[in-house]
């Protein structure tokens, strides 16, 4: 650890609103796409499990790029909090001033939700790989990527938190869309985190 990552720390534990739960969801991903790919590296490391190379070097090459996608994303939620924040502080002396400060209300906040959402989606992906990955990895680093999937599964939930703080208060085909595919996420990521969790135990006789 460095001073680094404890200056991040010490900005989310700050009296600031951001950086908020958004960006620590997001954050919650690159620590699981990490551990992922440390799994993915212990595995192509022993001819033991040569069955999982293939898979290994995929979950690398596809996911340490995006960890810092990922770190973007955590910026990218808070920039988007600070942007619904500056629309609620426009002028609303007049009629025009309020159909301003309204549509900017509406723009910003659904960009405070396409944030999380896209953290949501990237961290299903990401269980989806682990899950076919949980029976040919390295079985000494198990639990390490067993810990990726349940970071992976946090980090839809917190995202779809703040998915949905932000689209209750607006309506739309829009919104409706983006509701939709949340509920579709959380679906299919509830399914995911049963059956990691099954083969985890079932690889280590955890009863």
């Amino acid at each position: 650890m460095n001073d680094g990552y404890e200056e991040v720390l010490r900005a989310i534990a700050s009296s600031e609103p951001t950086p908020g739960g958004g960006s620590v969801a997001a954050l919650s991903l690159a620590h699981a796409q990490s551990l992922s790919i440390m799994v993915a590296r212990l595995t192509l490391g022993k001819e033991k499990w040569a069955d999982g190379h293939v898979l290994a070097e995929s979950i690398i090459s596809k996911w340490e790029p995006k960890i810092d996608s990922s770190i973007g994303l955590a910026v990218k939620d808070a920039q988007a909090f600070d942007q619904v924040m500056g629309a609620y502080r426009l002028p609303k002396k007049d009629e025009k001033e309020m159909e301003l400060r309204n549509y900017s209300i509406r723009e910003a906040t659904i960009g405070a939700a396409l944030a999380p959402l896209e953290t949501a989606k990237e961290s299903l992906e990401l269980l989806r790989d682990i899950e076919k990955f949980i029976d040919l990895c390295n079985s000494n680093a198990l639990t390490d990527l067993a810990s990726a999937a349940e970071l992976s599964g946090s980090a839809i939930v917190i995202a779809s938190m703040n998915v949905r703080i932000n689209l209750d208060n607006i309506e739309g085909d829009d919104v409706n869309e983006l509701s939709n595919q949340l509920e579709e996420i959380l679906g299919a990521h509830t399914s995911l985190l049963e059956m990691i969790r099954s083969k985890v135990s079932e690889r280590l006789d955890w009863k």
